[in-house]
């Protein structure tokens, strides 16, 4: 199956510091890749990359088979690339309500947005009138899931879910994610805590100082070899 997200030979930079050395990585539709590795490995920047709101120094972004280096991110959100960074992606001042209803832009009605989310989450009717920035840390990951689903994307682009919030909830999310890349969505997840993640990943890549040292099944080899992965060989 092609892939609907390709990063090929990707290179980026900040002011002259390279961060990233020729990343390969795909996502094909219904397919949820993990994106682990390290503090300061990149990851946050391949994300911001795949979203278009980091420029490309050398390589290609394709989306659906077609390139789109340095597109507008407003244009690749049109297309279906949803980021959710990390930090929630909420107006915490705004009631549950008012950040769906923020969501209207896309052209769906707000009785229809409000549909979508409160089926996905149902907590958050029970929220509706609440001021985002008091829910709980799971609630308010709910809300920034709930926001970017209504946007019908094909490529859903999550930083750091699990960021703050205890295992049982993060375990909840997860399920979430898995059943949404099971309607066709192409999900990569950029993530530091490997066990958040790979029991519903098809697919991890490790992300070493900006070149992948490893990508394949998230089977018990790797679990074994992260260590080494992320600290290097110990001799």
């Amino acid at each position: 199956m092609t892939a609907l997200l390709e990063l090929t030979a990707i290179r980026a930079a900040y002011d002259a510091i390279t961060v990233l050395h020729g990343v390969d990585l795909s996502v094909r539709a219904g397919e949820v890749v993990a994106l682990l590795g390290p503090n300061g490995a990149g990851k946050t920047t391949t994300l911001k990359v795949a979203a278009g709101v980091h420029p490309i120094a050398d390589g290609e972004l394709r989306l659906g088979g077609r390139t789109v280096n340095g597109a507008d991110p407003r244009d690749l959100a049109r297309a279906g690339v949803c980021l959710i960074p990390e930090g929630r992606g909420i107006f915490p001042n705004l009631t549950v309500r008012d950040n769906l209803l923020m969501m209207s832009f896309t052209g769906r009605p707000v009785a229809e947005i409000e549909d979508i989310a409160f089926a996905r989450f149902p907590i958050l009717a029970q929220r509706a009138g609440q001021t985002a920035g008091t829910l709980s840390g799971g609630e308010q990951q709910m809300l920034a899931l709930a926001r970017g689903l209504v946007t019908d994307p094909a490529v859903l682009l999550l930083d750091e879910l699990s960021m703050g919030l205890a295992p049982l909830v993060v375990g909840r999310l997860y399920e979430q994610v898995a059943e949404i890349a099971r309607q066709g969505v192409a999900v990569l997840i950029v993530e530091q805590f490997a066990a958040a993640v790979l029991d519903i990943a098809d697919t991890a890549a490790v992300l070493v100082r900006g070149r992948i040292e490893h990508q394949g099944p998230p089977d018990l080899g790797l679990r074994n070899q992260l260590a080494t992965l992320y600290l290097g060989s110990p001799s």
